[in-house]
């Protein structure tokens, strides 16, 4: 009689008990603790939600002193010659003021059509939206030479069409901004071209920021066009650093011009005056224009804001690497004087010339690569490295003028990344740029002082009012 026997259980009673005690820890946890898929679903909508503190990330150290922020985010740089980005971006940014909406366009009915220019479409492709075809498109175009600007197009402009009663193009119309407004209309000798311009009232208005991040964001936050805060660091250039000077607690206020139709601000214009408060010390600025019609920025008492070189070369840019008699060569790996300043920011940002001067080299120089050498007269020298490319009409010989783009960011010769080398000589001798005390350029006339005062004192006197009535709202 043969026997059978219970084959013994794969796993003990107390492994199973085991193992579904994981199971439901492991169920707990995914109903407690989102998966990483759901937790990146929400970091993002998260972000997407705040883009204010977003851009107070990526901009805050953007001016600061000392920190390594990622400058391939930097906003303020502009990206390589012949990039759209630059020009997209500014569209972009202005499209509140300039960029006339749908609500701007007229109800389509059988005669009239409005089309608004999206990503990749050519006047081509607006026009056999509309059912035209590329004989009146090219019937248009060569109608005159101004007609074919309507051939340069940007993404959200406004096209209205007119047609007769067979469906042919009567009268093309396009609002390029609040200020300017083109036609192209059909008469018997063909199509005539038509530009309206509204002038607008200039008014002067006051604004006052504090700087808590960046100046961008607390110039734009203070009511500030890019354009507008770009202005006034240029003009206090000469004098503050904005590559590693800025500090929390820095302010500004300015008097300056908006352009105005029918009630809306379309533009801005000029700095009348302004203040800029940095590390307890202010500068003033007001701006004049003598009887010979010339114009520039002077102190509150007729000194020149000008001087004979600007501060820094490149606008923004974070300081890499200081002026030193005993640094490590980070390629040759050797102690060598770096008599120099190193100004990191992305690839094809623009580089100034620091002031007046005679282009002696203008090509590649050894381990400097892409090399810029300008002679200011007969003491100063300055020598522009690593360079990507030069700008056009940079060569040996021409002069080129204080501010004058020269060249762009790159990485040629020894270098380990996108950077300028910027070097300054006087009488042969390198020195430090940082720390140089810049020579003066010329003060007001004697002959315009008076004249000068008589604008200088009520601008000053203005600043000091609104500001005086904005301090005591904001106590109220």
């Amino acid at each position: 009689m043969t026997s059978t026997s219970k084959a013994p259980p794969l796993y003990p009673k107390s492994h199973i008990l085991a193992a579904s005690g994981v199971a439901a820890l492991l169920s707990l946890a995914l109903l407690v603790f989102p998966s990483r898929e759901v937790e990146a679903q929400k970091t993002f909508i998260d972000l997407d939600l705040g883009n204010d503190a977003e851009m107070v990330l990526e901009e805050k150290d953007d001016l600061r002193a000392g920190q390594a922020a990622d400058q391939t985010a930097s906003p303020f740089a502009q990206i390589d010659e012949g990039s759209d980005d630059a020009e997209n971006s500014a569209a972009l940014e202005d499209a509140d003021e300039d960029t006339p909406t749908t609500a701007d366009l007229p109800p389509d009915d059988p005669t009239h059509k409005s089309i608004i220019v999206g990503n990749g479409d050519t006047l081509s492709t607006v026009f056999a939206k509309v059912g035209l075809s590329a004989n009146d498109l090219h019937e248009a175009l060569d109608s005159s030479k101004d007609a074919k600007e309507f051939s340069r197009l940007k993404v959200g402009q406004a096209l209205q069409f007119e047609f007769d009663e067979a469906g042919k193009l009567k009268s093309l119309q396009s609002k390029l901004s609040d200020l300017e407004t083109i036609h192209l209309s059909r008469s018997d000798k063909g199509y005539e071209f038509q530009r309206d311009l509204v002038k607008p009232e200039v008014v002067k208005a006051y604004s006052h920021g504090v700087i808590n991040s960046s100046l961008f964001l607390s110039a734009k936050r203070a009511g500030l066009s890019h354009g507008l805060t770009m202005e006034l660091a240029n003009i206090f250039g000469y004098d503050i650093d904005f590559a590693m000077d800025i500090r929390d607690g820095d302010e500004f206020e300015l008097i300056y011009e908006n352009k105005v139709v029918n009630g809306k601000r379309v533009g801005t214009g000029d700095i009348i005056s302004a203040r800029f408060t940095n590390r307890g010390k202010t500068y003033t600025a007001v701006r004049y224009t003598d009887r010979q019609g010339n114009t520039s920025y002077y102190t509150a008492n007729g000194e020149s804001m000008r001087k004979a070189f600007i501060r820094t070369p490149v606008d923004f840019a974070r300081i890499s690497s200081r002026f030193s008699t005993g640094r490590k060569h980070p390629i040759l790996n050797k102690i060598r004087a770096h008599k120099g300043v190193d100004y990191a920011a992305p690839r094809g940002t623009p580089i100034k010339a620091a002031g007046d001067g005679k282009v002696v080299l203008a090509g590649r120089n050894g381990g400097y690569g892409n090399t810029v050498i300008l002679q200011h007269g007969q003491r100063y020298r300055t020598l522009y490295a690593h360079m990507q490319g030069f700008a056009k009409g940079v060569r040996n010989g021409v002069n080129v003028k204080q501010g004058q783009i020269i060249g762009y960011i790159g990485t040629t010769g020894l270098s380990t990344g996108p950077h300028l080398h910027y070097e300054f000589q006087v009488n042969g001798v390198h020195v430090d740029p940082l720390s140089q005390k810049l020579p003066m350029a010329d003060p007001i006339a004697a002959n315009e002082k008076a004249r000068f005062m008589q604008q200088s004192k009520p601008l000053m006197a203005r600043m000091d009012q609104e500001r005086a009535t904005m301090l005591a709202a904001n106590k109220q």
